[in-house]
């Protein structure tokens, strides 16, 4: 499906720290999947001290580098090479996810077919099988917040689990406030009228706020349920869990700030702040007694399995120069 205009169908950009290995596997099965499309992949690396760079340029030169001198945080990095995109269609990727072959050429038909849904994501499952249930949401409210924090979305699904829609099928399709900033594909002429992403979020809030904005903007937000990405989820975070701990409750408070403050009165909003910040404390406790995580990484057994389970094949280095 190449586009009439000469542009690329699809880029695909890819935000990277200290992730090598899981990186290099999301590219080689990310250019086994094309299904026809052109396509054109950006990674923008935030300064790792894995050697990322070097290890990108030697085994996919067709990708567009940035390496970026300092860590900038995942909104800044993909606006850099959100800037620099041509595609008809922008897909934001994280470095560790997987790409089964028949996921990205469906997901570039379903925007072509559905002029007004702006943004789309797909099923997000953990290697496991497990669903990642951030990939269909709804926008937050201090009740659906309060039921996610204490585990009780989960014991009343129907009533309380609203933010991570636990009461629809999970293989369905059907219209979201946001999907998962993971995997998420954006059509340009939103891009173009939304903006970029919102740099005050340094890591996590980020695909929220820009689905909201879309929303505001009445472009539509869907969830396909039908195809799916593998995602190992975290790999960035386990590098820094206590800086990316803060990170991730200061994203909640600056998402209520932007979006949701207006909406309720001053002793809802303090304490929907004095939750957060009782959540933060406990999570930076837990963080404080738990031993040093192992590095993530595929192993040729992780490999077999994932080729068994869900179809991915994992491209060796310069298998394939066709790209950007």
């Amino acid at each position: 499906m190449t586009s009439v205009d000469s542009r690329p169908d699809l880029s695909v950009l890819v935000a990277s720290f200290n992730t090598k290995d899981l990186l290099l596997a999301c590219l080689g099965s990310l250019f086994t999947a094309t299904d026809g499309l052109a396509i054109e992949v950006f990674v923008v690396d935030n300064a790792s001290s894995d050697d990322t760079p070097s290890a990108v340029a030697a085994a996919f030169p067709n990708v567009r580098l940035i390496a970026n001198a300092t860590n900038e945080g995942f909104a800044k990095a993909n606006n850099r090479a959100l800037r620099e995109s041509k595609g008809r269609y922008v897909l934001l990727l994280n470095p560790d996810t997987l790409i089964p072959p028949d996921t990205l050429g469906p997901m570039a038909r379903f925007l072509d077919d559905n002029p007004r849904v702006g943004m789309a994501g797909c099923r997000v499952d953990r290697p496991d099988g497990r669903l990642d249930e951030a990939c269909k949401r709804t926008f937050p409210t201090p009740i659906t917040a309060f039921a996610r924090f204490t585990g009780l979305d989960r014991m009343f699904p129907k009533a309380l689990g609203g933010y991570s829609r636990m009461a629809d099928d999970p293989s369905g399709r059907f219209e979201v406030d946001s999907v998962v900033g993971a995997f998420m594909m954006v059509r340009r002429e939103a891009v173009e009228e939304v903006g970029g992403l919102d740099e005050e979020f340094f890591m996590f809030g980020e695909d929220l706020d820009w689905a909201y904005r879309m929303k505001e903007k009445d472009w539509a937000v869907w969830y396909v349920g039908d195809h799916r990405v593998i995602h190992h989820k975290g790999a960035s975070v386990r590098k820094d869990p206590h800086r990316m701990n803060w990170h991730f409750h200061r994203s909640m408070i600056l998402f209520h700030k932007k979006h949701l403050v207006d909406r309720y009165p001053f002793f809802v909003n303090w304490l929907v702040y004095a939750g957060i910040s009782a959540r933060y404390a406990l999570k930076s406790a837990a963080l404080a007694a738990r031993p040093k995580s192992a590095e993530a990484a595929l192993n040729p057994q992780d490999v077999a399995r994932l080729r068994s389970r869900h179809g991915i094949r994992i491209e060796s280095p310069r298998e394939n120069e066709a790209g950007a």
